[in-house]
């Protein structure tokens, strides 16, 4: 059974970081495409970056330079490194695994990936 347990948010100031983690369990690692999404109240899941089996990253426009996604096969945990962070990142944050490869906009689609984790809150406020 694929287990997918965020860890990480809290409350920042803007401009501050954050570490978000995604510890997994019950599938063979690396799995081919795992995910963070983030929900804002009010508004849509909207898909944040993606890494694949294979080491590609994708990235959204509006993070893109700023979030850093990276794993650690040893650890079987994914991480999404937040910097200079803006009260619009305010969401909730929720990291998803499917088992197939997800390239460009595709990774972008909650639609597409069958497990999730229970979310993490990030708040950025000064």
């Amino acid at each position: 059974q694929v287990q997918l347990v965020e860890s990480g948010g809290g409350l920042v100031q803007p401009g501050g970081s954050l570490r978000l983690s995604c510890a997994t369990s019950g599938f063979t690692w690396p799995y081919n495409t795992i995910g963070w999404f983030r929900q804002a109240p009010g508004k849509e899941r909207e898909g944040v970056s993606c890494i694949i089996s294979d080491r590609s990253t994708y990235y959204a426009n509006s993070v893109k330079g700023r979030f850093t996604i990276s794993r650690d096969n040893a650890e079987n945990t994914v991480y999404l490194q937040m910097n200079s962070l803006e009260p619009e990142d305010t969401a909730v944050y929720y990291c998803a695994a499917v088992a197939a490869r997800l390239y460009d906009s595709n990774c972008y689609r909650p639609y597409l990936f069958g497990s999730w984790g229970q979310g993490t809150q990030v708040t950025v406020s000064s």
